[in-house]
């Protein structure tokens, strides 16, 4: 295969092995009658961080994105996707694809592992955040600044660091998306991803998910501008600032 669909399956398969991973841990924290019921904030943080690691490892061809905030931002800093991939608007559709049909494999998948908690009784709303983000308090405009800097301080680090996350290694992203979460994932459950929570969101919509709620399509457009904003900022500042 050419580099740009290596590259293409490379985050169909990493962003599924994130969102699996992602989706897993909260549904782990969130559903009555899981083991890990009640393990709290701090459980669903790490969760998502080794999320990361395991989804870059997967995802080395194509340089660990698993998302499109990440893509954008190295679009905007003029730096090269992976190995062999011009940062061009093509390419960078193709990365888009492959992250959304990642994220939504992944939610189908995690889905499939808790299909026996699914349909015990449980908080319609709860049973969303397995899939999307939501705020703690809604308002729109301040909810996208808070992702709009979550994503600035992932993709500024990615791009100030002159290099792609697998080259940086793929536990530091880990640890900082654990450092994203824990210090600014309050507000709003820090997406700072778009196909992570537009691809499980279409999941949660289309899923027999038994008890579920609406999708809550109203708030759906936050997590994408707030991070796409926050990605292209990012890449821009860091661009500016590694000369």
């Amino acid at each position: 295969m050419s580099p740009i669909a290596n590259a293409f399956v490379s985050e169909i398969l990493g962003t599924a092995v994130l969102i699996t991973l992602g989706a897993g841990v909260v549904a782990t924290v969130l559903l009555p009658k899981s083991k890990g019921f009640n393990g709290g904030w701090l459980l669903i943080n790490f969760g998502w961080g080794f999320a990361v690691m395991a989804g870059v490892y997967v995802a080395y061809k194509s340089g660990g994105h698993l998302n499109p905030a990440v893509t954008l931002g190295l679009f905007a800093a003029g730096m090269d996707y992976a190995k062999g991939i011009d940062p061009t608007f093509s390419n960078m559709m193709v990365y888009f694809a492959g992250q959304m049909i990642g994220a939504f494999i992944g939610a189908v998948v995690a889905f499939l592992a808790f299909k026996k908690h699914f349909d015990e009784e449980a908080d319609p709303a709860a049973k969303l955040g397995i899939f999307a983000t939501g705020p703690a308090i809604r308002s729109y405009g301040w909810n996208v600044v808070t992702e709009l800097i979550g994503t600035f301080v992932l993709v500024f680090w990615v791009v100030a660091s002159g290099k792609t996350p697998t080259q940086l290694g793929p536990l530091a992203v880990g640890l900082l998306i654990v450092g994203i979460g824990a210090s600014l994932g309050g507000p709003t459950g820090y997406a700072i991803n778009p196909a992570r929570d537009l691809g499980p969101r279409i999941a949660h919509f289309i899923l027999p998910i038994k008890g579920k709620g609406p999708s809550d399509w109203s708030y759906s457009w936050v997590p994408v501008v707030g991070p796409m904003l926050g990605g292209l900022l990012g890449g821009l500042v860091g661009s500016w600032y590694v000369g």
